[in-house]
């Protein structure tokens, strides 16, 4: 045969029938799925599907299974995919958000990763290796000490872990992070002033007794004495002051050996601390209170503030001069008689509109009583004016007593001539010819004829006197009970 010849044609024949049947088709989808994927993946997500182990009855359970069938496949095509983008490389993607049928839906899930069971926690940071205790690693030019800045770096990332929960470092989950130890000083500065100013700001909402409130230990301490009898109820804030807080209440039972009147004033020393720093000087040198005085505790302090007007008062009602009675002290709330009648408490005597002969009257009354307070009571008032003096049933009544100190104090006298010049200045601006001025005032209260020209040299004789008395009293280890009524230096009592 010639090869250039014309081949023989060799036809097939083929029916209409052939050309529709069914299974003819299927052979050839099988012939081109072999030729574009030669290996075949299994999918063994659960077992196989057949009519004899699953009742086929309902057409829901079908198409459910369905449904299953086709997600599983297309879960292995997006594993296919996975596979053959990341390859080897160290860095991969995944398809999991993709996915149809997750590891809490599949019956199976041997293949797929549990992160709660693996050691190496990808959400995790890595820790900071730690520098033996020769203080460097290697050697030659390789050497590392604990000084070097990738080092430290890594271990000021791991130190802010111990910052307070609120305080937010932000999240450096799988990230190499290095703070220098500039950057990780300042932040833990900034972090401990956050956490001083949130404790501050606590304190002061929990722990102190503002403006016509008062904190919840303070509150328990109220309910105690309503509880026990002492108070019948407790009306509202009468008063508020730098140091205090005044209350108005009704008195309650009568007890054996204590006489409770029918109207009550509860003192509430204020627990913040702010207005008590600057007057330490009326308590620290009071030798009735010298040795528990203690700066470290200031919560103390408070409490002897209310202890020491209780005493003071105590002492001025012995000596018949009108002032609150004292009924019960409990820590810095002080229970005291009640100044007024039917809630309305006394006013003031700059408030008071009075005549010229009750003016009077009071002005001798507070000379008199001065007077009974420094040599029957052994007291200077210390803040004597007409903000701290009540008109009530014709006559004046001293409070507010707490900074009350005795004449051997170093200060003694100074403040009783404070309290002379504001005496003086109220009843002579008020129109009082008999008033004294303060030097005179001074020397009718005290006794001690100081006789100076002018305001200096009066003030320079109370100064050697106080230091003539405190001379003593360091030499001697005696205080004083009185200066002397003379002319002369003060007689110190051996």
């Amino acid at each position: 045969q010639c090869p250039w010849g014309a081949p023989n044609a060799t036809s097939i024949s083929c029916s209409l029938a052939d050309v529709m049947s069914e299974q003819l088709a299927k052979e050839l989808q099988l012939e081109e799925e072999n030729a574009a994927f030669p290996e075949v993946v299994a999918v063994d997500e659960g077992p196989f599907i057949t009519g004899e182990n699953v009742d086929t009855s309902s057409d829901l359970m079908l198409a459910q299974m369905l449904q299953m069938e086709f997600d599983r496949e297309y879960d292995a095509q997006l594993r296919r995919e996975e596979k053959k983008i990341n390859g080897d490389s160290k860095v991969s993607i995944s398809f999991e958000n993709y996915r149809k049928v997750h590891p809490y839906d599949s019956d199976s899930s041997e293949d797929e990763v549990d992160w709660q069971d693996t050691r190496h926690d990808p959400y995790r940071a890595d820790k900071p290796t730690t520098t033996p205790r020769r203080g460097f690693v290697g050697k030659g030019k390789d050497i590392t000490t604990k000084h070097d800045e990738v080092v430290c770096g890594r271990k000021n990332t791991a130190r802010m872990e111990n910052f307070a929960p609120e305080f937010q470092v932000g999240d450096g989950i799988g990230m190499d992070l290095k703070l220098s130890n500039q950057v990780f000083n300042a932040l833990k500065q900034h972090a401990y002033s956050e956490e001083r100013r949130s404790a501050r700001l606590h304190e002061k909402k929990e722990h102190s007794t503002a403006e016509k409130a008062v904190d919840p230990k303070t509150r328990l301490l109220l309910y105690k004495m309503v509880n026990a009898g002492m108070l019948e109820t407790i009306t509202g804030c009468i008063s508020t002051g730098k140091e205090s807080v005044v209350f108005h209440a009704y008195g309650g039972n009568a007890t054996e050996d204590k006489v409770i009147p029918p109207e009550c004033a509860i003192k509430v020393f204020k627990t913040t601390l702010n207005e008590f720093k600057n007057r330490d000087k009326y308590i620290k040198d009071d030798y009735r209170f010298k040795d528990r005085f203690s700066k470290l505790n200031p919560r103390k302090i408070i409490r002897m503030w209310a202890e020491k007007e209780m005493h003071n008062l105590t002492r001025m009602q012995n000596a018949g001069i009108p002032c609150p009675q004292v009924v019960s002290l409990k820590k810095h709330v002080l229970v005291m008689s009640f100044i007024g009648q039917d809630q309305v408490p006394a006013p003031k005597l700059k408030d008071v509109t009075l005549s010229s002969e009750d003016m009077k009257k009071a002005y001798y009354q507070i000379l008199n009583m001065m007077q009974q307070l420094y040599k029957e009571c052994n007291l200077v008032h210390a803040d004597l004016s007409e903000y701290n003096m009540l008109w009530h049933d014709g006559k004046v009544w001293l409070i507010d007593v707490s900074q009350s100190v005795e004449p051997t104090h170093p200060h003694g006298l100074e403040f009783l001539f404070r309290d002379c010049r504001n005496v003086s200045q109220f009843f002579q601006k008020a129109g009082v010819p008999e008033a004294l001025n303060e030097r005179e005032l001074f020397n009718a209260v005290s006794g001690l004829n100081i006789t100076a020209e002018n305001e200096v040299d009066f003030q320079a004789e109370i100064e050697a006197l106080e230091k003539m008395n405190e001379d003593h009293v360091q030499n001697l280890g005696k205080k004083l009970s009185m200066f002397s009524s003379d002319g002369d230096p003060p007689i110190y009592d051996e």
